[in-house]
């Protein structure tokens, strides 16, 4: 994607905006998360993506309190937990999540996975949406889900339409899936970009699992960049919001140092494979 920038945005179903590079907080200790997120903001990343189960949303939120910025220029991200699935466990979710943060809202609300069966999926996305029409999140959507979830949340959403009228069953702004050229999940990403779902990109640098990879260093030694800035800019090409985690100010750079090159189309086809390796769980293929 020619001419992004650190400050890109997306626009999202809900209307909306997105910042298209995100700073990743899974495992991050409550007692650093304050102080690396501050550093994220000071390199020029304007997007958290925190959760529940990650046990940091409080700190976080200091790291925002503190940071000197806008409240609108910051983007918030968290999740319901899989053990929070259904409508009343989803809502006091919420309600602990506002209890964390302090936070007078919530940019980006997401079902963290697919788990509990229909019902307790459809349960937490009413919740969701019932929050989002109380203006305390901006914008709704899921993680984790495969085609066959996505489809029955759909389905769902028109069932709400036909019962509360137009624009009542809330719309999915965002799936958050890990992606990386091992893991691309073509189907996946052709149903959110049919639809206008803004894909987000978990472990996006494969965990380091994948940085001597020959095709990684060719391009590396290519474009006078590291390996992990190269998947960063494939990610971003893909059109992806990528969510680089780390602890260590030196990377947390290196993460955001990728719009001074671009991806060739040869370079995006050599990294194109036809493997199916995920780094970290994959609920995707959850069949309750």
């Amino acid at each position: 994607m020619a001419g992004l920038n650190i400050n890109s945005k997306y626009k999202m179903l809900s209307g909306y905006e997105i910042p298209v590079l995100g700073y990743g907080v899974y495992q991050t200790p409550a007692d650093v998360a304050e102080d690396v997120t501050s550093h994220a903001f000071k390199t020029g990343y304007r997007h958290v993506d925190s959760a529940r189960v990650y046990r940091n949303e409080q700190p976080c939120a200091e790291a925002i309190r503190k940071a000197g910025i806008p409240r609108s220029e910051i983007f918030f991200t968290s999740k319901v937990p899989p053990r929070s699935m259904g409508y009343d466990k989803t809502k006091e979710s919420i309600n602990s999540s506002f209890k964390q943060t302090g936070l007078d809202y919530i940019d980006l609300y997401l079902i963290h996975a697919p788990y509990g069966g229909k019902d307790a999926r459809n349960g937490s996305w009413r919740a969701l949406v019932e929050a989002k029409q109380a203006g305390l999140i901006r914008s709704i959507g899921v993680s984790n889900y495969g085609v066959h979830h996505l489809n029955e949340l759909e389905a769902y959403i028109k069932e709400l339409e036909g019962r509360y009228g137009k624009g009542k069953g809330g719309e999915i702004s965002v799936g958050q899936w890990e992606l990386h050229p091992w893991l691309a999940r073509k189907d996946i990403v052709d149903w959110c970009n049919e639809r206008g779902v803004i894909c987000e990109a978990y472990c996006p640098l494969i965990r380091g699992q994948r940085l001597g990879e020959k095709a990684l260093q060719d391009l590396s030694k290519k474009h006078g960049k590291t390996p992990a800035q190269v998947l960063m800019r494939w990610s971003l090409q893909k059109g992806f919001v990528p969510l680089p985690k780390s602890v260590t100010p030196s990377r947390i750079e290196e993460n955001a140092d990728v719009y001074d090159f671009e991806l060739e189309p040869e370079d995006m086809k050599a990294l194109e494979t036809t493997v199916y390796e995920h780094c970290a769980w994959d609920p995707t293929t959850s069949s309750d």
